[in-house]
């Protein structure tokens, strides 16, 4: 079972906790240098979690398995080193919104619409989960069938649309691979290994197809949740700043990302949203650092206000049957 520790606990920092910790986390060191160096960045981040926490923020840090990294190693072992602008993206969203009255809220995973949970690793190939957990969500909602999706394939593959491996990418981009290519393979076809490889795409082995890539009106955060109801989840890309990784529950804000499409650096998959009890509106997302991190491996942030320039990237692919 797992352990949950109190803030009494972060305030002490008290004999024991890193032990704890590196036990559940099953985390071991090459060398006791080594050992001592994480156990310093433990108790720094153990501070910074309880520094959130006191400050009644609208969401609450806690540990997870990154609590042994600096900002700077989980920066590049994490997010999209790449530059991604999708600022000059053409929107072609129109005809697939909501024409009925929108809900207060909407969560696809409660129809069992949505993939489990993935782990990208040491790799920032966030666009490729946001990307196949959007098909397979769409392949579910559309045609009724249930793939486990390769994000491997986008890695190896699909870099003569503006992608970048392991560096990033974006989703908008890796669905017009998709429907080039054509098809993209299972996971079991083409496993994933968290690393650039040689593309070994085989077309015979397409699982689904895609017509395409629909492109939401940047900006336009009601388009997003009309597009949402009316369709499949949609894929976004934000600002991650350094508080982000220790997220835990609630409705995450932040005063420091940015919100332009050139400082987009995580891909995620918005599958809801919502209004929390302080009145606060979100966006329920399904991010890619496996079930260990956050809510399950989800995360609530602030909609309707371009948190984190969350409204800048969105898109959802078109899934095309295979006649």
């Amino acid at each position: 079972m797992k352990k949950f520790f109190s803030l009494g606990l972060f305030a002490s920092a008290k004999a024991g906790l890193f032990e704890d910790w590196t036990a559940e986390h099953w985390k071991s060191y090459e060398t006791a240098e080594e050992e001592k160096f994480r156990k310093g960045v433990f108790e720094e981040n153990v501070a910074k979690i309880e520094q959130i926490n006191k400050e009644n923020r609208s969401w609450t840090a806690g540990l997870n398995k990154f609590s042994d990294l600096t900002w700077d190693e989980f920066q590049h072992f994490y997010l999209m080193q790449a530059e991604q602008d999708c600022s000059a993206t053409s929107y072609n969203s129109k005809e697939y919104l909501a024409k009925q009255p929108m809900p207060t809220s909407w969560d696809w995973r409660k129809d069992n619409k949505v993939s489990p949970v993935k782990d990208q690793g040491q790799c920032g190939s966030c666009w490729t989960f946001s990307t196949t957990g959007n098909v397979e969500a769409g392949e579910a909602i559309h045609l009724n069938e249930y793939h486990t999706l390769s994000e491997q394939q986008l890695v190896d593959c699909a870099g003569a649309f503006n992608n970048h491996g392991c560096n990033g990418g974006l989703p908008s981009q890796a669905f017009e691979y998709i429907a080039a290519a054509p098809g993209i393979m299972t996971e079991a076809d083409y496993p994933y290994t968290a690393k650039d490889g040689n593309c070994v795409f085989d077309q015979k082995k397409a699982a689904v197809h895609v017509y395409g890539s629909v492109n939401i009106t940047r900006g336009d955060e009601v388009e997003m949740a009309e597009a949402m109801v009316m369709y499949q989840p949609i894929s976004i890309a934000f600002e991650v700043v350094d508080d982000f990784m220790h997220y835990k529950s609630g409705t995450y804000s932040s005063k420091d990302c940015k919100g332009s499409p050139t400082d987009v650096n995580h891909a995620v998959l918005a599958v809801g949203f919502g209004t929390d009890g302080a009145g606060t509106d979100f966006w329920t997302v399904k991010n890619s650092w496996s079930k260990d991190w956050g809510n399950q491996g989800y995360f609530n942030i602030q909609r309707g206000v371009n948190m984190c320039g969350l409204s800048q990237c969105t898109s959802f692919a078109l899934i095309k049957p295979d006649n």
